[in-house]
C-alpha cells in the first residue's frame, strides 16, 4: 500500500501538462488522504513521512508550474502564475530555514488554486479572454478569500479538519467512525447538506449567467480549437532569461528538497551542486543545438540527462565525503532532472508558440539555457 500511493504520487503529476485539471485535482486528493491511507490500511512509522510529503507537495506543484509555460494563452496570467510560484517558493524555504509557521501565512500557496482555477475555466472557455482586471482579481480573490483563511488554520491554528468535524461540528471523538458521527447530530446534518445544495444551485446559476462557452467541456489540452478560437492572437508574457530562471528555480527547489528530505549537506554544498547540474545540462543543450541534434521525445531526453545528472550528483557527493545518504543523493538527482527537462521542453515550447513570425534571422534554441 505504501509503496502504491508513494508511486501515484510520483506518476500522477507527470499527467498535469496533458490533462491538467483532473490531473492536479487528483494529485490534491492523493495528497489529502495518503496519511489517512497509512494510518487505517497499514501498521508504519510514519514519524519521518511528512517530510517527504512536502518534497513531493513541491514536486507536484512544479510540474503543475512548469505546464504553465506549456499550456497557458493568456500573457497576464502566466505573469501572475510565476509571480505567485516563486513567491511561494521563497515562503517554504525561508520556513524550511527558520522553523516559522507564520511564514506559510505571509507566503500564502495561492499558485495552486490560480491554477485549477485557470484550467476550470478553460475546460469551456479560451483564457485569452480574460482581461487583465479579472486576472489579477480571481489572483486576489483566491488569496485573501480563500488561502489565508486556509493557511491560517493548517498552519498556525494547526488544526486538523476531520478532528474538528468530529469534535466540533459532530460533537463526538476522533476516533468515532463517519457514520455514527453525522448520525449524532441530525440537524447539523441536515444543515451541512442544505449548504452544499446551495453552493451547487449557486455555481448552477453563474455557469448560466457566464458568456458562451467557446467549444465542448474538455479536459485534454491536446485536443483542438475550433478555428474562431485558433485566429485568436497570443501575446508573449515577458520572460526572464532561461539560464537564470532556471538556476532559481533548481536552486530553491533543491534547497527545500535537501531540508526535507534532511541530505545532510550545506547551503554552499547544495548551490554548488545546483550550479553543476544547471551549468552541465545547459553545456549538452549547447553542444547538441550546435550540431543540429533535436531530442526524439521527452522520454529520451530525460533518460540521456538523468543517466548524466547521476553520474554528476554520485561524484559530487563522493568528493565531499561527508557521508550523505547516496540512495537519497540519487533520487535528489532525478526528481531535479524531471524540473530541468520540463523546463527546457516547456519554457521552448512558449517561446515558440508565441514569438513573432520568422524574419529570417536565425535565432537560438530557446532551450539551450
Amino acid at each position: 500500500m505504501f509503496f502504491v500511493v508513494v508511486g501515484l504520487r510520483f506518476v500522477v503529476p507527470l499527467f498535469i501538462p496533458r490533462f491538467p485539471l483532473p490531473a492536479i485535482l487528483l494529485a490534491l486528493v492523493i495528497d489529502a488522504a495518503d496519511q489517512t491511507i497509512f494510518q487505517q490500511l497499514t501498521d508504519l512509522n510514519l514519524d519521518g513521512y511528512q517530510n517527504y510529503d512536502k518534497a513531493l507537495d513541491i514536486y507536484y506543484l512544479t510540474i503543475a508550474f512548469l505546464a504553465v509555460y506549456r499550456n497557458w494563452t493568456n500573457a497576464t496570467a502566466v505573469v501572475v502564475a510565476r509571480f505567485l510560484w516563486y513567491y511561494r517558493l521563497v515562503g517554504v524555504w525561508l520556513f524550511e530555514v527558520v522553523q516559522e509557521r507564520w511564514l506559510l501565512l505571509v507566503f500564502p500557496n495561492t499558485f495552486e488554486y490560480f491554477f485549477i482555477a485557470y484550467e476550470a475555466i478553460r475546460t469551456r472557455w479560451d483564457p485569452r479572454r480574460l482581461t487583465r482586471p479579472v486576472v489579477y482579481g480571481l489572483a486576489a480573490f483566491i488569496w485573501i478569500v480563500i488561502k489565508l483563511p486556509q493557511e491560517w488554520w493548517i498552519h498556525v491554528a494547526q488544526n486538523d479538519f476531520t478532528d474538528f468535524m468530529r469534535e466540533t461540528v459532530f460533537g463526538v471523538e476522533v476516533t468515532t467512525p463517519w457514520s455514527e458521527a453525522i448520525t449524532n447530530r441530525p440537524a447539523v446534518s441536515i444543515a451541512l447538506l442544505a449548504a452544499i445544495a446551495g453552493a451547487a444551485a449557486l455555481v448552477v446559476w453563474g455557469l448560466r449567467k457566464a458568456p458562451t462557452p467557446d467549444w465542448s467541456f474538455r479536459v485534454d489540452v491536446d485536443q483542438p480549437v475550433p478555428e474562431t478560437a485558433s485566429a485568436l492572437p497570443q501575446e508573449p508574457a515577458a520572460m526572464w532569461p532561461p539560464f537564470w530562471e532556471k538556476l532559481l528555480l533548481v536552486g530553491l527547489i533543491a534547497a527545500i528538497f535537501a531540508s526535507a528530505l534532511n541530505v545532510e549537506a550545506s547551503s554552499v554544498q547544495i548551490v554548488g551542486a545546483t550550479v553543476l547540474l544547471v551549468v552541465a545540462n545547459a553545456a549538452i543543450s549547447q553542444a547538441l543545438a550546435r550540431r543540429g541534434v533535436q531530442w526524439s521525445s521527452i522520454a529520451l531526453q530525460f533518460v540521456v540527462i538523468a543517466a548524466v545528472n547521476s553520474a554528476l550528483v554520485s561524484t559530487y557527493a563522493s568528493l565531499l565525503g561527508n557521508g550523505l545518504n547516496r540512495a537519497l543523493t540519487l533520487v535528489f538527482g532525478v526528481l531535479l532532472t524531471v524540473v530541468i527537462v520540463l523546463y527546457d521542453r516547456f519554457r521552448a515550447e512558449y517561446i515558440a508558440r508565441t514569438e513573432p513570425p520568422s524574419t529570417g534571422v536565425t535565432r537560438p534554441a530557446a532551450s539551450s539555457g
